[in-house]
């Protein structure tokens, strides 16, 4: 029996997971949908302990995943059983430096973007811009041009008819064209499917830790072309970070030292959220156990049903291993590899919850050394795992040529097995908190149909505010309101402390939590490192080292009420039915009016709010004349963008500056045109109100959800909203 789904699982479900037939109707119940996932995966069995055992075994999957403590990537979920089959949630692909392989490139992340998985790509083996190409005595374009390609293909394939694709773009810190990379988001409307990070080396970070120079080298002839100065590049690096979140960072030496298969290769990328690194032509799925639901409360408080974590955790290691011989590859090359390694990331979410029944603070030690405790015993028992199948099934085939054969401890089935991703999807599914993020909140608000807004509150809230002698009596609308616990008045500083939500928890500390659970993690970990709006660019900094010297194999930060990354919703933002949807006007709205000059008299633009900033437009012309259908044409369209999250800075920018003749010809003209004085008189309004567009909501992602107008988060790499179940990030 499935246990009970909340309505944003369904919505979700619904939306992206279950078999729909020719006409799009739904054919499957989230019952059914486990039952096809659980059936496909324990075919892999047969082989190895027959038609019984495989059936005994479906019923172990299938009680799993429909307990909710076990879930495997979107893809799985999404594919399994049915024509497309394709598994795998991460992908990395070689970028070559000639034409034919980056376009061979280009083509086969089309195919896996088709397939339902993430890629990533290094682009550091790649000429430097003004290069020379001897066949055809021209020069090079660079690294970051011909990403604009790997872009543009991206957005034209849906993935599996569900979404679009996920790309991660990583480049040397010692390619000569590194500060073009770290600058390469700088306009909003470029790279829009990528999240991109510098791969710094050892080499580099010494520098910056003696404040010396670095050397370029040019790949292509392996020749020092120039140098510079390692804090100059770490300032560039942190100062676009602070501003848009991007580029992150990953230490590439340190995830080569931790590659368990050196003789096939170095480890040049990851996946899209960051936290597994692979060689060209891998892949890896993963699943994520559901901490929350494993504490157990007896006469002697709380604690973690250990018993029950190593079933999973055994069970888990099964489930993913089979993934990889009844998956579909898209290229031969992947499923060559991938067979022949045959790395797992078996992971966990949930750890708030967990925390929160444990009465354990998130930014505490005794947090700290749960997540030790918890994920160096999930390593522990599925490095047994693996060997129990290896001893049953066969050690992966590359198992001779990896860093394992020469200890003399038995063979491993898996090169890898564990990965802690961010689960932006199946977290919602699984009704828990993501990854290993804090809280996203207490209580918010979920929207439904006809504009509904029902209260959802954390489960463990209300019986943890008992206890303090707290009654309900209004109390979670007025965390709702605040989105903290810190914020209303009479809240016990213990329990506040205890429901901090992400944006609560200091930044040391989200580093710190993410490095507990890497000194137990054989990839890496995916992990948003939250900082306050007032953050300097030397917080930043000091996090990168901090998270350097704590031995993370990267890094990405967030500051809250930075600019907006259109990555995360130009081209995603979709309704049911495949359009960017505007939020619904609220009936009561302030704003201006303000009379220009114009080539055909006097217009008066109009610009109002509602409590969720910038909403509308009006336009209405004086009795000169004008083009009043086209001024009312262009008002409702700069009200649906505004209305829908659309950048309000990409509207005005796209405005100002247009010109009719009729205004440049007149003597009395204020502006160029009508839609220039659109542009400008938002610009006013901004300034005369003191809203900065970036910051019209300093604890959030500034955007709207596209499918119910309700705020974003960030978790782990992803953007997540918790009103209605919709979610942007990697395959996860």
């Amino acid at each position: 029996m499935t246990t009970e789904l909340s309505d944003n699982a369904v919505k979700v479900l619904e939306r992206r997971y279950l078999a729909r037939d020719a006409d799009g109707t739904l054919t499957e119940s989230p019952a059914q949908m486990f039952e096809r996932v659980a059936a496909s995966v324990a075919a892999a069995d047969v082989p190895y302990r027959g038609e019984d055992g495989a059936e005994r075994t479906r019923r172990t999957f299938e009680l799993m995943m429909s307990s909710l403590e076990f879930l495997p990537n979107s893809p799985t979920l999404m594919n399994a059983g049915r024509p497309l089959g394709q598994l795998s949630a991460c992908f990395v692909l070689p970028v070559g430096d000639s034409m034919q392989a980056i376009f061979e490139a280009v083509k086969n992340m089309a195919l896996i973007h088709k397939s339902g998985g993430g890629t990533g790509f290094s682009f550091s083996r790649l000429r430097p811009q003004n290069d020379v190409v001897m066949s055809t005595r021209g020069i090079a374009s660079g690294p970051v041009s011909f990403m604009t390609v790997f872009d543009a293909a991206t957005e034209t394939v849906k993935q599996g008819g569900t979404r679009r694709g996920a790309n991660m773009g990583v480049l040397r810190v010692d390619h000569p064209d590194i500060l073009d990379f770290i600058h390469a988001k700088d306009e909003h409307h470029l790279l829009n499917n990528f999240n991109i990070s510098v791969a710094l080396t050892r080499e580099f970070m010494s520098a910056l830790e003696h404040g010396r120079s670095y050397d370029l080298v040019n790949p292509r002839t392996r020749e020092v072309e120039s140098s510079l100065n390692a804090r100059d590049v770490f300032d560039e690096i942190a100062a676009t970070a602070w501003g848009s979140g991007e580029p992150g960072v990953i230490f590439l030496d340190r995830m080569n030292e931790a590659n368990p298969l050196p003789a096939l290769g170095e480890i040049e990328s990851t996946n899209p959220c960051g936290e597994q690194p692979l060689l060209p032509y891998e892949s890896c799925n993963l699943g994520s156990i559901n901490l929350g639901l494993l504490v157990r409360s007896d006469g002697d408080g709380a604690r973690v049903d250990w018993a029950r974590l190593e079933v999973l955790v055994r069970e888990g290691v099964h489930f993913l291993d089979n993934v990889i011989d009844v998956s579909r590859y898209p290229l031969p090359e992947i499923e060559e590899l991938t067979r022949a390694n045959r790395k797992i990331g078996l992971g966990v979410m949930g750890f708030a919850d967990m925390l929160i029944k444990l009465g354990t603070p998130y930014d505490s030690e005794p947090a700290l050394e749960t997540a030790r405790e918890v994920m160096s015993f999930v390593s522990r028992v599925a490095r047994e795992a693996s060997q129990a199948l290896a001893e049953e099934r066969g050690p992966f085939p590359n198992f001779e040529k990896s860093v394992y054969a020469p200890g003399g401890e038995p063979p491993l089935r898996n090169a890898t097995t564990t990965t802690i991703a961010p689960t932006g999807s199946i977290s919602i599914i699984a009704g828990c908190s993501s990854g290993i993020e804090p809280l996203f909140a207490v209580a918010y608000e979920r929207r439904v149909l006809d504009g509904e807004r029902l209260l959802e509150v954390h489960p463990e809230f209300l019986p943890a505010a008992a206890r303090y002698g707290l009654a309900d009596d209004g109390l979670v609308e007025k965390i709702a309101g605040g989105g903290s616990l810190s914020e209303v008045d009479g809240i016990p500083p213990e329990l506040a402390r205890l429901f901090a939500s992400a944006h609560e928890v200091s930044p040391e500390w989200h580093v710190r939590m993410q490095a507990a659970f890497q000194e137990r993690t054989d990839n890496a970990v995916s992990k948003t490192v939250n900082l306050p709006h007032d953050a300097s660019i030397e917080d930043v900094e000091a996090l990168y080292l901090l998270a350097y010297q704590l031995g993370c194999k990267g890094v990405t930060i967030y500051r809250y009420g930075s600019r907006p990354r259109q990555v995360l919703y130009r081209g995603h933002a979709e309704s049911a039915e495949g359009g960017l949807r505007a939020r619904e006007r609220q009936k009561v709205t302030t704003g201006t009016t303000e009379k220009v000059k114009i080539g055909c008299g006097n217009l008066y633009v109009t610009v109002n709010s509602d409590d969720m900033g910038i909403c509308e437009v009006f336009t209405s012309l004086g009795r000169a004349g004008g083009c009043p259908s086209q001024s009312e044409a262009t008002s409702r369209l700069i009200s649906l963008g505004l209305r829908a999250g659309i950048d309000i800075e990409e509207i005005t920018e796209q405005l100002k500056g247009i010109r009719c003749m009729s205004s440049i010809r007149s003597k009395q003209a204020e502006v160029l045109s009508c839609p220039d004085a659109i542009g400008r008189a938002i610009e006013k309004y901004l300034d005369a109100h003191g809203v900065d567009p970036f910051e019209l909501d300093a604890g959030t992602s500034n955007m709207g959800c596209p499918e119910c107008g309700a705020v974003m988060e960030f978790e782990g790499g992803c953007i997540v909203c918790r009103s209605c179940g919709f979610s942007r990030c990697g395959p996860a």
